[in-house]
């Protein structure tokens, strides 16, 4: 199932690159790059972002760092076109920060309908 929620997210990313969506005018919640191209780099935290009692990965968990580091692009790649085509579990996905430890996480940080735990 993993394996298919890979191909699932490779296939959105090339709908948006065919949509011209690889690169966003001006700057948007995660800068230049659009949250759809950005929420490729959460490839590896597919399997976390549909069990939310599985251990994330470490790659999981930089890839979340990093992009992190803007709560605001954290929430728009987790309610991306290509996350939710990849059927990504918002509800899910919004706990992977704190699975994977991140001290400096922006807890209680509005997400949409979700707040980060």
């Amino acid at each position: 199932m993993r394996a298919g929620r890979l191909v699932i997210l490779v296939a959105a990313a090339v709908v948006v690159v065919v949509a011209g969506g690889w690169a966003a005018e001006g700057a948007g919640e995660c800068g230049r790059a659009s949250a759809d191209r950005v929420a490729l780099r959460l490839a590896p935290c597919v399997s976390a972002a549909d069990d939310p009692q599985s251990a994330p990965s470490s790659g999981c968990c930089s890839a979340v760092h990093t992009i992190g580091q803007s709560p605001s692009c954290l929430c728009a790649v987790m309610l991306s076109n290509t996350a939710r085509v990849a059927g990504i579990k918002p509800e899910v996905a919004i706990t992977i920060p704190k699975r994977c430890n991140m001290a400096d996480r922006p807890v209680g940080y509005k997400c949409g309908d979700y707040t980060l735990p």
